[in-house]
């Protein structure tokens, strides 16, 4: 019960950092907010419509994107003192899956708003939206899992922002490969039972991701 009470503080910590600089939500849905745009006007400038292998690409090009500059400042932000506070309060355990559960959650809004903005610019091409946004859901757990531990070894590693690139971006190909393969199933309408492995093996990366985070981030939290 104590883990429990740990981690639900710390997710209100968070929300409650959150909520007082706005200025941090409101920049991250402004450059989603610009980037469909920018996308928009490149494509659609000749024949006003794009095919949907692309549109599906683009939109896990920019949840990607997205996801980078969102959870990669779970632990960049945190300064040294602050680490040796969170010590004296509660346990690694407790402090790394408040994290990963609020950058889910984050992560939950931004990419659910990446594929409402895209559905409303260009033409929905998914003909499964419930397959398909079973995926972004998946998708978006595993991804700020990822990031939320590379954060943490990037800024142990005193290379924040690089490292965070370096890890990141070959560490994600694999759960993004077998997301875009649900999304083009999803899109071209294809039954559940075609989709189901992959989904499956997206949603049990995630769960290894987060396993991992568990198990190694106390032995980083004491470096």
């Amino acid at each position: 019960m104590r883990a429990v009470h740990e981690i639900y503080y710390l997710i209100r910590k968070e929300m409650l950092l959150e909520w007082r600089q706005k200025s941090t939500l409101q920049s991250i849905l402004l450059y989603l907010a610009g980037t469909v745009y920018i996308c928009y006007i490149s494509l659609t400038a000749k024949n006003g419509k794009i095919t949907a292998p692309i549109w599906n690409a683009l939109l896990w090009i920019i949840i990607l994107f997205v996801t980078v500059n969102t959870v990669a400042k779970s632990f960049v932000q945190e300064r040294s003192g602050r680490w040796l506070y969170y010590y004296t309060l509660a346990s690694p355990q407790s402090l790394i899956v408040s994290k990963i559960i609020y950058n889910t959650l984050l992560m939950l809004l931004m990419s659910t708003s990446a594929y409402l903005l895209f559905s409303l610019v260009f033409q929905n091409p998914v003909q499964q939206p419930w397959i398909f946004f079973l995926n972004i859901l998946i998708g978006s757990s595993g991804l700020a899992s990822l990031y939320t531990m590379v954060s943490a070894i990037a800024v142990k590693a005193g290379q924040s922002y690089t490292l965070i690139a370096i890890l990141g971006a070959p560490l994600s190909i694999p759960l993004l490969l077998v997301l875009m393969r649900v999304s083009m199933n999803s899109i071209d309408g294809l039954a559940w039972s075609v989709s189901q492995g992959p989904l499956l093996m997206s949603a049990a990366l995630c769960l290894m991701i987060s396993a991992l985070g568990y198990i190694l981030f106390p032995f980083l939290w004491k470096s």
